[in-house]
This record gives C-alpha cells, sequence and structure tokens, in this order.
C-alpha cells in the first residue's frame, strides 16, 4: 500500500472539479498521497465508485462526494460552501473539469460555441467565482489551479472552439495571478498535452440541450481510432504528480510535457518577424514600461490599481 506523504501541503483541503477520472484522478491521487484532504466534483457514478475503491485500497481518506455540472452555477455555489463547512475551510481549488470536442469550426453551431465554451471556460469560471472567498478566508498555504492544454498555446484545424476555451482559460489565468499573489493566494496555469485519458470521447456525452451541431454526425470508427493515440499519452498519477511540484515551486506556469520546443521556438520566431521594425514614439515606449513595472510589482505582492498604469 502507498503511504500518504507529509510536506507543506500536508492537511490542505483541495476541490477538484471532475476528480474522479482521467488527469483529475490522477490530480487527486497525487494530492492525497501528499496528504491533502479532498472533494471531488464527479457527475458519472461509475467513475466515482472506481475512485473511492483507490482511496479504500490505499487506506487513505475517503474524499468529500460533489455531484456538479460545472456549468450549474448555483451547484458550484452549494458546493463551496458545502466543502467549507464539512472541512472548516479550503485551501486549493483545481478547476478541470473539461470536453474535448472536435470539428470544422467554420460549420460550427451556436450549440457547439455554448456547449464547449460553457464547460472549458465557464465552468472554470464559476469555480472562480465560487471558491475564491472560501480560499480568501482560509490561511496558509492556498493555491488556485486552472488546468487548460497545450492548445492555450498551439492551434489546430480540427479543434478551433476548444482552443479559444484554452486560450480563454491561459489568458484569465495569468491575469488572475497579479491579482491573488497579494493576497497570499498562488495561482498556476496548467497546459498539459497527450494523457492515458478517454478525454477524447466527449462527444459521445453531448448534452440534449446542445444537441444542435454543425460538426455533423459523429464517425463513431473514426473517433476511436483516433483515440488510441492516447494510449501513448503520459500516466495521469505522473502528470498530477508534476502539477503538484509546480505548486510548491509557486509556479504560474506549469507546462507537464517536454515535447514542445520546436513549437515554441515557431512561435517566437514567427512573432518576432510579425513585429514592425520601426522605433515606437517616446510616450508609448512609457505606457509599456508602465505597464512591465506594475506586473513585476504585483507579482512582488502590490495590489495595482488603475493608477499605477498611467
Amino acid at each position: 500500500m502507498m503511504q500518504a506523504q507529509g510536506g507543506e501541503w500536508a492537511g490542505r483541503v483541495a476541490f477538484i472539479s471532475g476528480g474522479v477520472s482521467g488527469l483529475g484522478f490522477g490530480i487527486a491521487r497525487a494530492f492525497a498521497l501528499a496528504g491533502m484532504r479532498l472533494a471531488l466534483s464527479y457527475r458519472n457514478e461509475d467513475y466515482r465508485s472506481k475512485a473511492a475503491a483507490w482511496f479504500a485500497d490505499q487506506g487513505l481518506e475517503e474524499p468529500l462526494w460533489i455531484k456538479l455540472d460545472v456549468t450549474d452555477r448555483a451547484g458550484f455555489a452549494a458546493a463551496a460552501d458545502a466543502v467549507e463547512a464539512h472541512f472548516g475551510g479550503v485551501h486549493v481549488l483545481v478547476n478541470n473539469a473539461g470536453v474535448s470536442v472536435f470539428g470544422n469550426t467554420a460549420e460550427a453551431s451556436y450549440d457547439d460555441y455554448d456547449w464547449i465554451m460553457g464547460v472549458n471556460f465557464g465552468g472554470v469560471v464559476n469555480g472562480i467565482t465560487s471558491f475564491l472567498p472560501a480560499l480568501r478566508r482560509a490561511d496558509g498555504r492556498r493555491h488556485v489551479v486552472n488546468i487548460a492544454s497545450m492548445a492555450a498555446y498551439l492551434s489546430g484545424p480540427q479543434a478551433g472552439i476548444y482552443t479559444a476555451s484554452k486560450f480563454a482559460v491561459r489568458g484569465l489565468t495569468e491575469s488572475l495571478r497579479y491579482n491573488l499573489v497579494p493576497l497570499g493566494i498562488g495561482c498556476s496555469l496548467v497546459c498539459p498535452a497527450l494523457v492515458a485519458t478517454n478525454a477524447w470521447d466527449s462527444a459521445f456525452r453531448r448534452p440534449e440541450a446542445f444537441a444542435d451541431s454543425g460538426f455533423g454526425t459523429v464517425d463513431r470508427a473514426a473517433l476511436e481510432h483516433f483515440g488510441k493515440a492516447f494510449e501513448a499519452g503520459m500516466d495521469p498519477l505522473e502528470a498530477g504528480q508534476r502539477i503538484l511540484s509546480g505548486m510548491g515551486q509557486r509556479r504560474g506556469l506549469i507546462f507537464t510535457h517536454p515535447e514542445f520546443a520546436e513549437d515554441f521556438a515557431a512561435i517566437y520566431a514567427e512573432s518576432m518577424e510579425a513585429l514592425p521594425q520601426e522605433e515606437a514614439p517616446p510616450a508609448r515606449l512609457e505606457v509599456e514600461r508602465m505597464r512591465r513595472a506594475a506586473n513585476k510589482a504585483a507579482l512582488e505582492g502590490r495590489e495595482i490599481s488603475i493608477a499605477d498604469l498611467n
């Protein structure tokens, strides 16, 4: 039996949305083995039962189970209240739940946008809005972890709305970090790549309320064949352990996979090439200098107001 480890996170309370399967369950196991106390949201009872069996096998404290659709704002608010009441406080929020849906963005319907953005971005918004008050009331090490994807940096022809949702999570998290550091709360953007999960099959679980898809009928055979690529993915527990390590190092950006140096070199080169090769006016240079100074001050613990930007 694997024993729970001590350390700075031992005894801290964490809520993980979608924490009973896939990457979420990998994070949950890493946290539990570090001695954290957990509340895990779920929608599928079979996944919850399998997760419960793992905790029992390890002899670890059973999590607080919360059935939740992350698009349900009232449900999320009730979940935050329940976790704080049960444990007496909340220290870590992990916004993990998401759907991976593929299709030609030029053919997408409103339902495609509303479903994917509602879960992948709206779920993060709901988690932050619902749980931040509890984190602010807590003491000691606290952290917000927003799970995005390498799609937050790398776009492609078959995942336009998914990519947009992850770009949105990236922008929100990078900005939120400036606001949370002065409060003593860490904030990390996590961008994992291929993890050995069933994340590829989201289209099979599309809610009836968003049935009008411009992507057309799902080709089950093609999607299942695509899903075989996930078998080469990182073990979810290893990804969870890397996320926990990044939290411990107070990293604002956590990459779990090493295989993207070529992509980032290309992004940098293309970005630099796109910049006009000319001298900027002194007044505009001063505005950007003040912006950089304000960002640096925020990460050093100072609360920034609009007055610091002009």
